[in-house]
């Protein structure tokens, strides 16, 4: 079971990182596809699932979009943007 939860979240974080890859490159229309099926896994997928996609590529995205300086409201699906807001509150930021 340890194995599957650490491959859960790598490849939540591979991931993430093809989601941002793709927002460097201006592929707006593909990182949006990214999403809209990172919060279909987030919303249908099991606990582990959903904690790996808010641990690892909610936050992981998320804070590259802040430090690049992105819009993040337009970009994120309705329910991966209330987790984002989420984080941001219990954070304290």
């Amino acid at each position: 079971m340890k194995n599957q939860v650490n491959s859960i979240y790598k490849q939540a974080e591979r991931f993430a990182e093809i989601t941002k890859k793709n927002i460097i490159c201006g592929n707006i229309v593909r990182a949006k596809k990214c999403l809209a099926l990172a919060e279909r896994l987030f919303i249908t997928g099991s606990i582990e699932t959903k904690n790996a996609i808010s641990n690892v590529y909610v936050f992981s995205v998320s804070s590259f979009m802040e430090m690049r300086h992105c819009n993040i409201s337009h970009l994120f699906p309705q329910t991966l943007k209330a987790e984002y807001i989420k984080q941001v509150n219990t954070s304290g930021v």
